[in-house]
């Protein structure tokens, strides 16, 4: 694969893209996802785990800094990200490029996991990617915000103000990755917890703190988590933020026709 695959106006956005961020921001939402990956993983142990679209490292970190494994590394489209990553003195990161986005510049099964956060609702090309993984690595985890509902075709332009190109629910990725050959150990579905909303309000959005506002933010999200506890996992994915998924490669391609 040529670095060409990707468009031209996609390789722009993301090069400079962690140049000027939020270091707080990413910190926060990096341990909430890394929380979701220590979770989704219990009970199995990795030696040495790739990050695929590793961002600045936020999450890297959060699981570095856990113990999570003994070793990692990391690809990622955007120059600015790498270096970033690098600044960062990751415990145990033993290595950190740039990737054109596809390809993987490794050996087959050279990994026992591959991470992949929040990247695959902005790849242009989802399945080329998903093969790649398959062949790298014995297991992936893959984190996908929960974007679709009703008329989201008429939210496009909040989306790509996000980046997303792709939108999912549980069931469509789990659809997608059932059909690139992977089989799903494990999930999770999870809401955004109150103190991501209240970050996301008052610093991101820069709107008034407020006692109603606080109180409005733990309501919503207590009557969420106890509906979906009453109701089980048909509704728990539909009120979900995010959905996590651990899989590893099938014992054989599912065939057409």
């Amino acid at each position: 694969m040529q670095e060409s695959i990707i468009s031209g106006n996609v390789k722009t956005a993301y090069d400079q893209f962690y140049e000027k961020h939020d270091e707080a921001w990413r910190t926060l939402s990096g341990k909430y996802k890394g929380q979701h990956i220590i979770e989704v993983c219990r009970g199995l142990s990795f030696k040495n785990v790739l990050e695929v679209g590793a961002g600045d490292g936020s999450i890297l970190k959060f699981l570095s800094d856990n113990s999570f494994a003994p070793e990692y590394q990391a690809v990622e489209i955007s120059a600015s990200g790498v270096d970033h990553i690098r600044s960062r003195g990751i415990k145990n990161l033993t290595a950190v490029q740039v990737f054109d986005g596809y390809k993987l510049p490794f050996a087959d099964d050279s990994f026992d996991l591959i991470i992949l956060s929040h990247v695959l609702e902005h790849v242009e090309h989802e399945r080329l990617l998903l093969r790649e993984m398959r062949r790298v690595a014995k297991y992936c985890v893959i984190e996908v915000p929960r974007d679709y509902k009703f008329n989201v075709d008429t939210r496009i332009k909040h989306f790509l103000a996000y980046g997303h190109i792709n939108v999912y629910t549980p069931t469509s990725l789990r659809y997608l990755l059932s059909t690139e050959g992977f089989e799903v150990e494990n999930d999770l579905v999870s809401l955004i917890d109150p103190e991501v909303t209240r970050f996301n309000t008052y610093i991101n959005q820069k709107k008034k703190k407020s006692l109603l506002t606080n109180l409005r933010i733990t309501a919503e999200f207590k009557v969420k988590q106890n509906l979906s506890k009453i109701f089980g996992k048909k509704v728990s994915e539909q009120f979900a933020n995010a959905y996590t998924v651990l899989c590893k490669k099938a014992s054989q391609q599912p065939e057409l026709f």
